[in-house]
């Protein structure tokens, strides 16, 4: 896999405004929000698609998606509720080839999103 600007921010080569980060993932706001809360969650463990899990340990995709509701509290929006998004290929618009989930929040959200 080539590298993308998510193993730039997990090297610290690219500034990011963390949000969270524990040993297995790292959480940051997005640089174009999409809501008055916008954090992107990664592993650090790189990942490209969902179809990765598939050799994936178990235990570090729970991890994973434990995580994205520990970034969402510690954003502060466990009480109001959140959406979480993952783009997963080309059609979906997945822009980096590193999965990542957009935890949304800080308003009212519509549906359908897109």
């Amino acid at each position: 896999m080539s590298e993308t600007l998510f193993d730039k921010i997990l090297k610290r080569e690219v500034p990011a405004k963390v949000a969270y980060e524990d040993e297995a993932v790292l959480a940051f706001h997005d640089i174009a929000p999409q809501a008055p809360i916008h954090i992107l969650v990664i592993p650090k463990k790189k990942w490209a698609r969902f179809a990765d899990f598939r050799a994936a340990d178990p235990e570090a995709i729970g991890h994973y998606m434990i995580s994205i509701a520990k970034a969402a509290e510690h954003v502060g929006l466990e009480a109001g509720g959140y959406r979480v998004v993952f783009n997963n290929g080309k059609d979906a618009q997945q822009t980096v080839d590193y999965i990542h989930a957009h935890i949304l929040g800080g308003r009212g959200l519509r549906w359908p999103p897109g």
